[in-house]
């Protein structure tokens, strides 16, 4: 299928825009339609399997299963995390519920890591750009720094930096729906439109300025940037991303770029971790519901453990 994209490409950039191979315009065109298509084919797959998944995970259902598991509730949070819908604001009334059920703090803090680091955008982004293996990765580490950094929040034990209208909060039960397997592949392709509704402009401008980056920006500019850092680019990489706002969709196609220009992977899935996992809006709607103490060292937790998580993908992956 993809050799297909690959011919398309050429025929619409040779044929009909009538460039030549050697132009670096060429390049831009040639890899915006290839990317576009070859990206929005994968994740298109994935977001419909892994919404058909989450069908059977709503909220009140995660909610009970960690609070009957509570030995298990950090890893279970995180996987969990993965298929379960997640924005900066449903912060509030997902934390509340998480507390009001009785489950581990920590457990909580695992949720709101993986969440919107690890979701069907991420996996299908990363497939599409670099292969089953970085996405396998990917989610293996994330979920681990999830693990790692909500057992680190429950050895603390950071209750007393929550803020005390938190633990008054009842939310009361909620009746679970049965649905049929059709009313599944509905939701599923009802969340497949909607998803791809809000990522695709982002999807196709990061594309755009990674054709351009790809085709314009010289290998040697780049490389020196990041000799420049050394061994440091990882944190480098992440005390940059931390402050920003962005999501997987907007991203991980000029991400794609830099490390075709040589950015090591690591340095660069670290950047794109710590801005999805960690940004100012998410922390502002968070001010609500704990003290900044606990923001901080919740921010510090996830920063280091998505540097070690970078480390390890450049061990892995050799650059």
């Amino acid at each position: 299928m993809f050799e297909l994209y690959d011919a398309f490409a050429h025929y619409v950039v040779g044929n009909l825009l009538g460039l030549s191979p050697n132009q670096r315009l060429y390049g831009v065109f040639h890899f915006f339609i290839y990317d576009t298509l070859k990206i929005f084919t994968l994740l298109a797959l994935i977001i419909f399997v892994i919404s058909f998944i989450r069908s059977y995970f709503p909220l009140e259902k995660t909610r009970k299963i960690l609070s009957k598991h509570k030995a298990l509730a950090i890893p279970l949070s995180a996987v969990l995390g993965i298929f379960t819908p997640f924005c900066s604001c449903s912060a509030v009334p997902m934390f509340i519920g998480f507390v009001e059920a009785g489950i581990p703090l920590g457990a909580a803090f695992a949720f709101l890591v993986a969440s919107p680091m690890v979701n069907e955008v991420a996996l299908g982004l990363l497939f599409a750009s670099f292969g089953y293996k970085v996405a396998l990765a990917y989610v293996v580490f994330g979920v681990s720094v999830a693990i790692f950094s909500g057992f680190i929040i429950e050895r603390l034990n950071p209750r007393h930096l929550i803020e005390d209208y938190v633990f008054e909060l009842r939310f009361g039960e909620v009746q679970e729906k049965k649905i049929s397997f059709i009313d599944r592949i509905n939701f599923a392709l009802g969340n497949l439109k909607e998803i791809l509704k809000k990522v695709s402009p982002y999807i196709i401008v990061a594309i755009g300025v990674g054709g351009f980056i790809h085709n314009y920006v010289p290998e040697e500019t780049v490389r020196k940037l990041i000799s420049s850092a050394g061994f440091l680019s990882v944190p480098v990489a992440v005390l940059v991303g931390v402050p920003l706002y962005s999501n997987s969709a907007g991203i991980l196609p000029v991400i794609q770029a830099l490390i075709e220009k040589g950015v090591p992977i690591g340095t660069a899935l670290s950047f794109m971790m710590a801005t999805t996992a960690l940004s100012v809006p998410e922390f502002v709607i968070l001010r609500q519901i704990m003290k900044p103490k606990l923001i901080f060292m919740f921010a510090g937790i996830v920063s280091i453990s998505i540097v070690v998580a970078g480390y390890l993908f450049n061990l892995l992956f050799g650059r």
